[in-house]
Formats: structure tokens, sequence, C-alpha cells
């Protein structure tokens, strides 16, 4: 049996700042690339550009609510084109600023996450999140985690035991941590035996490298420095083929995980000179 879907992860360079230029570069680019296909995934903050200057300056002035403009018109366009949509907001809640992966699927309903696992210069920045979400879409079960949070192992599996089929990582690596996206995208793919979608920021000092990985930890779809789109299919059934053949999530023992169940064992005597 299939599930087969098509991802599409959008690499986009957004001008910090420039919030109105940004929204429409990046719906040109949604519609472009949406209509043929199931999943899109655009990168963190991709709205208002990535800048920690920037947003300690002007952050509540460039960030937006739930139902603000950006929100609105991409529910409005994933719907028109039947597309599940995910990206990267500065979401604004009372007097509190959020880096947030907002959710929308074709059929209306918005589901943000709050990055809960803050890089130590954002901390000064956004208030962190406080609990993770999956998230059931036509175009499968999503688990959503932003950049940074790919270096936690502990939250790709927990996505994974809540049912998450592809995790969707919005992100903003910057220029000389390539390797970082590119090994921890494909071990939390390879760890939990399920999909994996970077889409990361181009440009101003970000490197791109954005892929799409399969349940075995393989590129299959892998972008340049620049803007561009990537677009895969997958069959979501190589999910549940794959754990069958190497069952680690289902043989996990958690209690043995806890540092207090390690046992701490000391040498003999040292040996004679």
């Amino acid at each position: 049996m299939t599930q087969e879907i098509t991802i599409a992860a959008l690499q986009l360079a957004p001008s910090p700042g420039d919030v109105a230029g940004n929204t429409g570069r990046y719906l040109e680019a949604l519609r472009e690339h949406g209509e043929a296909a199931d999943l899109v995934v655009a990168p963190e903050l991709c709205i208002t550009g990535y800048d920690l200057d920037m947003v300690g300056e002007r952050g509540s002035e460039l960030a937006e609510p739930l139902d603000g403009p950006a929100v609105t018109a991409t529910a409005k366009l994933a719907a028109e084109l039947g597309t599940t949509v995910v990206f990267g907001l500065l979401e604004r809640a009372g007097d509190a600023l959020y880096d947030t992966a907002v959710v929308v699927t074709p059929a209306g309903p918005v589901h943000p996450f709050r990055k809960t696992h803050l890089y130590p210069a954002e901390a000064d920045h956004f208030l962190a999140g406080d609990r993770l979400v999956t998230v059931d879409t036509p175009a499968g079960t999503l688990g959503p985690l932003i950049c940074f949070e790919h270096a936690f192992p502990e939250i790709a599996t927990t996505l994974a035991l809540a049912g998450a089929q592809l995790l969707v990582i919005p992100s903003a690596v910057p220029v000389g941590y390539e390797h970082l996206l590119a090994l921890r995208t494909r071990a939390r793919a390879q760890d939990n035996q399920m999909f994996a979608v970077a889409a990361n920021l181009a440009g101003n000092g970000f490197c791109g490298r954005s892929m799409i990985v399969g349940p075995k930890g393989e590129p299959l779809a892998e972008a340049g420095f620049a803007e561009q789109a990537l677009r895969c299919e997958v069959d979501l059934a190589e999910i549940e083929r794959e754990r069958a053949g190497e069952p680690s999530l289902s043989l996990r023992q958690p209690k043995l995980y806890l540092a207090e169940s390690v046992t701490r064992e000391t040498g003999g005597p040292a040996a004679p000179s």
C-alpha cells in the first residue's frame, strides 16, 4: 500500500525587515511550487528575515499575530491549492515574541509551534514555547521543530513516538555550519526512521543547503546555496517498512536512559610500572 505525497521545500533569501517584500516573494514561491505539492515547508522567520539585532530594535513592530496578514494569506492560498504549508513567523502574542513555525492545512486550521529550545543568543529576544506538537494533515502527521532544535535527539524521538511521520524543520543555519544542518537532519530522520524536511534560509550569511531526507537517513533532494525550491515524491508507507526491518523504536528501554540509572564502576588497582 502506498501513501504517496509530493513535498516542496522553499529555500528563501528574505531581506531583514522588509516584511511586505518578503511576504510577496514567499507567497509567489508558495503559489508556484505549492500547486503541485501536498506539503510545502518554508524557512525560519522567512517573513521578517532572521536578524537578532533587528528583532531587538523593531521586533514588536515587525511581528504579527496568528491572525495577521502573512498567516491569513497563507491560509487562503493553502485552501486554494489544496496544500499543507509550514512556514516560519515572528509571532507577537501580547507583549511576547515567539519564533514560531506555523502549520496551515487546506481546510483552514492554523497550528502554531513555538520554538522551545532557544539558541543562547535568542533568549534575550524570544519567549520559549512550552510544548511539542504533532499536526494531522492530508500530507501526513507532521512533527515541527525549528533550527537549533535538531540538535536534540529527544525532541525528534518524542515526536516520532507521538505519531509524527515527517519532521518539518524551518531553519536559519548560517554559513560555516552546513555540516550541522546536513548531519543532524539525516541523523534525526534515521534515528527514528521517518522523513525530514529542512527548509533553510539562503543569502545574508545563511548557508542554504535545504534537504529532504528519507527514513534510512538518505538525502532525497538537496539544495545549493542560493534561493531555490526542492521537490520530491515520497511514500509514507516506507516508514513502517523500515521500522519493521530494524525495530529500534519499539525496542527502546526508557528506564535505562536516566542518568541516575547508570551504574558507575571503578577500575582495579593501577598496573605495576
